[in-house]
């Protein structure tokens, strides 16, 4: 017992500096860079269709999916969509790597360069940001919006973060102390939508349906079954995500035909890759720099009319200032939008640091973000 407690002290003293210095620069950490540059968190809605956001993870873009990495047919469900009214959008990207960093960017409508901290490639308080402490959010409750927010998984309520939804699929009784909210076992995210979706409401509503596939290939090197299995892998869960893409979008469109309904991946699916992580290595191949940022975006416009300034729809970062400008009937908002670079945290094979893969004009490029 005695040798037990003296090797639990000694690892509490080995690891204090640590926790003090995270304890730091946590209590440093500001959401300052959430602020907008104008006036958009006062917008007023001139057209209030429900919104349904649904973030399939991991998803690439259809241009992508073209392209011998994928070399994926995905002409059927192209045509699904055709049929009923979607725009798609080729070469779409998001502009982060991961789920967290790349939600807390889009739900801000801002850049964080993932707080310029190179100890993590997430963002500080992300699920706060994403669950809560944002102005997207804000504004559909400014315009007398419910949300809803509605998952395969607990994901990104893992930290029990507070929430701006009016009510989600999972409770606080449902949540672990000890893991990340990713599990085998998965909430059927078709049947808890339905659920929702089937309630009535006299107000306008915005839903965020999120669901884990197709993912992205094994994280970890340890994980991994090679680059050709690992495709395979991810295509089985692409034709399964787009199964649940179809209930859910004919469940919307039966009743509410009229709906703003936008389909966007938080990121891609990394396949030519070993493993994601193998990305955190410098690489100067095209390909393997689009999938990881390629991202699938398709919008069914109300009345089948998008708007005259829907080729601003480059990366995830101005999705909703967009939304928010068509929705408004005013373009002014249009003159604040962020830059369209995508950026990833590299840590080998050139100085560890934060770079830029994709700059403002969609070209491939190489640019270290100064600190």
């Amino acid at each position: 017992m005695a040798k037990i407690v003296l090797l639990q002290l000694f690892l509490a003293i080995i690891t204090m500096p640590l926790l003090v210095e995270t304890i730091l620069i946590r209590s440093s950490y500001s959401n300052s860079w959430t602020t907008q540059n104008d006036t958009i968190e006062e917008v007023l809605f001139q057209k209030k269709p429900n919104v349904y956001f649904i973030e399939p993870d991991g998803y690439s873009n259809f241009s992508e999916l073209k392209k011998p990495t994928y070399d994926i047919d995905i002409s059927s469900f192209e045509n699904f969509l055709q049929k009923r009214g979607f725009s798609n959008y080729p070469e779409f990207r998001s502009n982060y790597t991961s789920t967290l960093a790349s939600n807390a960017s889009f739900f801000s409508m801002k850049h964080h360069y993932f707080n310029n901290d190179l100890k993590s490639d997430e963002v500080q308080n992300a699920r706060d940001i994403i669950m809560y402490d944002n102005p997207v959010l804000r504004i559909f409750k400014n315009n007398g919006y419910k949300n809803y927010f509605v998952s395969d998984s607990p994901y990104l309520l893992a930290n029990r973060p507070k929430t701006l939804f009016d009510e989600t699929n999972f409770k606080f009784w449902d949540l672990s102390y000890i893991d990340n909210g990713i599990r085998k076992n998965r909430k059927d995210v078709v049947s808890s939508f339905k659920e929702v979706f089937n309630k009535q409401d006299s107000e306008p509503r915005f839903f965020f349906i999120q669901f884990i596939k197709p993912w992205h290939i094994s994280g970890k090197e340890g994980g991994s079954k090679g680059v050709d299995r690992e495709r395979e892998l991810w295509t089985e869960r692409l034709f399964e995500a787009n199964k649940i893409l179809r209930q859910i979008i004919d469940e919307i469109l039966a009743k509410d035909p009229q709906g703003l309904i936008v389909i966007m991946a938080d990121h891609g699916g990394y396949v030519g890759y070993n493993y994601s992580d193998e990305s955190r290595t410098k690489t100067s191949d095209p390909n393997l720099i689009t999938t990881i940022f390629s991202s699938n975006l398709s919008i069914h416009w109300p009345d089948g009319i998008a708007p005259s300034f829907e080729n601003e729809l480059d990366s995830s970062v101005n999705i909703f200032r967009i939304l928010f400008s068509y929705l408004s009937n005013n373009e002014a908002y249009l003159l604040h939008m962020e830059d369209d670079s995508s950026y990833i945290l590299l840590r080998k094979g050139t100085e560890e640091g934060i770079y830029s893969y994709i700059d403002d004009s969609g070209n491939l490029v190489f640019k270290k973000l100064q600190l």
